[in-house]
């Protein structure tokens, strides 16, 4: 039987790659829904109090960019993610099921702090094959609008460009802060997830989850990986736009933040991230157990 957060029999790890594409395609439909969010945080994330600000808050970012470039406008950076949704699912689950189905227990259960341990790898892993090169090219495309004259045409004229300018590592900027950002998002959505279905199958581990709660559990841990590491995502945000070369290194922007923007700056973002993260996570969360309680069904290994 495939295995499964929680609880499970027979784990089979040939099966979980089978579920990645599916957790993709959750994530590719939810970012065409929910993108404009992911545009006005990473704005607000790169609007800085030193030059000055150039918008007052979540609103006034959203008129001034359908003011200036229409409606399409909040959609820029929009194919970075798409391109990069499947095989980013595809590594976060698989590294996950692959991790997790050897750290269970004899009778297949997974602890809360395992499940934890596995989300960490998961995180990492996704963060460096894909997340890293996906999220710098968005950045990148995002804050170009913001130039007086934009330089990238579309998603493969900005990646050429980027490359023939800084080589491979152009689109790797901020690996270290995507690294501990995505490690600490997955290991708590991972363990809230695990913690929430442990709780709620309580002594019967074959106990069923409808699709709601599945929902709801991945809109809570959601929101706990939102609260928990945006102070992480601004710093990314930071060293992957176009005035990276400010800082010296993550650790460097993590200060200068701190000394000329306050505490305050590290939640920048923090409204629209939640709304977009929450609905990402619920909506993958569903697709994927639903693949696996078919999967169950279709391909049993006793």
């Amino acid at each position: 039987m495939v295995s499964n957060f929680g609880h499970s029999s027979s784990p089979a790890p040939h099966i979980h790659y089978l579920n990645s594409p599916f957790g993709g395609l959750a994530g590719g439909i939810e970012i065409c829904i929910t993108f404009p969010t992911e545009y006005v945080k990473t704005q607000l994330q790169l609007d800085e109090k030193a030059n000055p600000p150039k918008y007052r808050g979540i609103g006034d970012c959203v008129k001034q960019t359908v003011q200036h470039h229409g409606v399409k406008g909040l959609y820029r950076g929009l194919s970075s993610l798409l391109y990069g949704s499947i095989p980013k699912s595809a590594v976060r689950f698989g590294m996950f099921e692959y991790l997790s189905n050897h750290a269970k227990d004899k009778s297949g259960h997974l602890n809360s702090t395992r499940g934890l341990l596995c989300g960490l790898g998961a995180g990492v892993m996704e963060a460096v094959l894909v997340v890293c090169p996906m999220e710098t090219v968005k950045v990148k495309f995002i804050h170009d609008q913001t130039s007086a004259n934009p330089r990238y045409r579309g998603f493969f004229h900005g990646v050429r460009e980027i490359i023939r300018e800084q080589g491979i590592r152009g689109t790797y900027q901020g690996l270290t802060a995507t690294v501990l950002k995505q490690g600490s998002n997955q290991a708590i959505r991972f363990f809230v997830m695990t913690s929430l279905k442990n709780w709620y199958k309580g002594d019967d581990p074959n106990k069923s989850i409808n699709p709601l709660v599945t929902g709801t559990f991945g809109a809570i841990a959601g929101a706990a990986s939102v609260f928990g590491n945006t102070p992480l995502d601004v710093i990314k945000t930071r060293m992957q736009g176009l005035e990276a070369h400010k800082y010296k290194n993550t650790w460097d922007c993590a200060l200068k933040i701190m000394k000329y923007e306050g505490l305050a700056a590290f939640y920048k973002g923090t409204v629209p991230r939640l709304g977009r993260v929450c609905l990402d996570v619920a909506i993958v969360f569903i697709i994927y157990e639903e693949v696996v309680k078919v999967l169950n069904v279709v391909w049993k290994t006793d």
